[in-house]
């Protein structure tokens, strides 16, 4: 059996945590909890209503909202696009102005070109050099007919983290709604939207230790009335999202989310020594620049640009799994939206790698990843300098 790269991608996805898989598995099978949460005529259909309103409070309690607040929906990219084309198509007359930013995941920037070619005005926003969009920038943009803004709240390839709050208090002093990509964000950043002036965020358990294909929207009350559904069928979900409750996937959610606010403190701290540690072994080699600052940033991504050609990618590749550009640039080969917005030439962009630690991140494989890190750079002088 061919041996595995070293993974530090965690940002692309997180493996489904052991806990978290004895939830699902008692979700499974004849003896398990496999009933339809909407038979409720029934013992079957009653346990698994009960396993899906358990995990909707899970979820809800990791973010400081209401249960009734949740929306399921199969992930991120889901609960994206039913915020954003929800609340456009729910509108009473159509056009209108909506607020995003150049460094968006594509589910957001995809679904914005969509309601942009629906007679929708779409004002893309430049971040700063450390890919941080400012409450400023977007006060600046805001039109009398503008209606929905919608920006990340870490981004996927940076680490950077917006001040949603000081942009939400913007927002709402318009009367716009505010949707935010939390994807990144959950288990990693402290939220407590009880206190925030943010109207939708959008949550995925696969970046939390959870199963792929699950994943949910807050929806608080100034946007409930707001947002038209996108897949018919039987009302489910207060009308919002129609389709049978997967309850393996959204007990799987509930478990993943769960476990991240017992453990938050802990975790955030550990990740935060690993970072600083492959950061100081990293420090020293000729040219090396970290992207996305050193403040306003989750510990968990490093996006590391390299010399001109210093950095064999496909040497590296070989014995260690990083990102070169997020997930849903990859499939085109195209260089980072993320990083040109941000002033990299396209050049810069192919040179860089993402590397994200996570839960199962050890001391280990951080000195690991630097040794094979300087392994693939083309300066033999340097490296055998470097070589303890």
């Amino acid at each position: 059996m061919t041996k595995l790269p070293l993974y530090f991608d965690y940002a692309a996805t997180t493996p489904v945590d052991e806990r978290v898989i004895q939830i699902m598995v008692e979700c499974l099978g004849v003896s398990g909890n496999f009933g339809n949460p909407a038979s409720s005529s029934h013992a079957y259909g009653q346990q698994a209503r009960h396993s899906v309103e358990q995990a909707r409070q899970q979820v809800a309690d990791l973010v400081g909202a209401q249960a009734s607040q949740i929306v399921w929906t199969s992930g991120a990219t889901e609960s994206n696009n039913l915020a954003l084309k929800g609340v456009a198509q729910g509108r009473a007359q159509r056009g209108g102005h909506i607020i995003t930013s150049q460094i968006e995941h594509k589910a957001i920037l995809d679904t914005a070109h969509q309601l942009q070619g629906a007679d929708n005005q779409v004002t893309y926003l430049a971040p700063d050099s450390d890919g941080l969009i400012s409450a400023a920038s977007v006060e600046a943009a805001l039109r009398e007919d503008t209606f929905l803004v919608s920006l990340m709240l870490v981004n996927n390839e940076l680490g950077s983290v917006n001040d949603i709050a000081a942009i939400g208090a913007v927002v709402r002093k318009h009367g716009a709604l505010f949707h935010v990509d939390a994807a990144q964000g959950a288990g990693k950043v402290s939220i407590d939207l009880a206190l925030l002036a943010v109207d939708m965020m959008s949550f995925s358990a696969h970046k939390v230790y959870g199963p792929k294909g699950i994943g949910a929207l807050y929806v608080g009350p100034r946007a409930d009335k707001r947002l038209q559904a996108q897949i018919h069928g039987g009302g489910h979900e207060s009308g919002l999202r129609s389709g049978t409750l997967a309850t393996h996937q959204i007990a799987g959610m509930g478990a993943a989310f769960s476990l991240a606010a017992h453990e938050f403190d802990d975790e955030v701290a550990r990740i935060g020594v690993l970072h600083e540690r492959l950061r100081q072994q990293l420090v020293d080699v000729p040219g090396i620049r970290f992207n996305g600052g050193k403040t306003c940033k989750v510990p968990h991504t490093l996006s590391l640009t390299f010399g001109n050609g210093d950095l064999d990618l496909a040497k590296l590749s070989g014995s260690l799994a990083f990102s070169s550009t997020s997930a849903c640039n990859s499939a085109n080969n195209a260089p980072s939206h993320v990083l040109l917005a941000i002033g990299h030439d396209a050049q810069a962009a192919r040179q860089t790698i993402r590397l994200s630690l996570g839960r199962f991140t050890t001391e280990q494989d951080v000195d690991r990843a630097a040794q094979l890190i300087k392994a693939s750079l083309n300066q033999p002088a340097f490296w055998a300098v470097a070589q303890p």
